[in-house]
């Protein structure tokens, strides 16, 4: 079985509407990745990898339009880089999910060259870390859209934190705060909503019928 719904949420017979507004949980224990796991997030990072190098080329040219005399603003282009954490998160529902897909990700996109270099996969690992925990603390039991915004709003801060010792170390601490602020904003809409949004996708194609979001699919189809 691909996966299993939290039972102990709910006392509801009617196995259709226990699906209604609750996540399907991975299968038990969490720590038991299988290999469809791994290949799924490989892919998916690797996917995601190619479009964030893509991002990065474009980047620069809105980047010095919206920035000019705030540049804390920039950090509303960023959300894209936190997508691969929320949607390895929202497939998989496994520990490290998400920050195993944001590091693949993180890894792919250094292999065509960035401006970034090597800070990169520092970038994409303090990322992950922001998606993971996000999810940890739901105890992996909720892959809403509302623990996908939170999730993609956590990738802000810890990527601020880590800018303020690298890229943005000579800014002021209320251009800082700010620029965290702006930052968990973009990965709450970008990351969170639009990730939760492709996952959605991906599954209605039958791309995910071996996850507990192919699953949700298909009982929302049967109700």
């Amino acid at each position: 079985m691909a996966a299993q719904t939290d039972t102990s949420a709910t006392t509801d017979t009617a196995g259709a509407s226990t699906l209604r507004g609750r996540s399907i949980l991975a299968t038990r224990p969490l720590t038991g990745w299988r290999t469809v796991d791994i290949l799924t997030i490989a892919f998916l990072g690797a996917a995601l990898g190619i479009a964030f190098w893509g991002w990065g080329v474009f980047y620069n040219g809105p980047l010095s339009a919206i920035t000019f005399g705030f540049a804390p603003l920039g950090g509303l282009f960023a959300g894209p880089w936190f997508l691969a954490g929320v949607v390895g998160g929202l497939v998989v529902r496994r520990p490290g999910a998400a920050l195993f897909c944001e590091v693949v990700a993180a890894l792919v996109s250094m292999v065509p060259g960035t401006e970034w270099g090597a800070t990169t996969l520092v970038s994409g690992i303090v990322q992950g870390l922001g998606t993971e925990i996000a999810f940890a603390l739901l105890d992996y039991r909720a892959f809403g859209i509302a623990a996908a915004m939170l999730a993609g709003a956590l990738a802000g801060p810890f990527a601020a934190a880590y800018e303020s010792f690298t890229w943005i170390q000579d800014w002021s601490l209320a251009w800082k705060v700010a620029y965290a602020g702006v930052l968990a904003l973009s990965g709450a809409v970008v990351a969170g909503a639009g990730g939760w949004l492709l996952t959605r996708a991906l599954a209605a194609a039958g791309a995910l019928n071996a996850f507990p979001t192919g699953q949700e699919h298909r009982e929302t189809r049967a109700v």
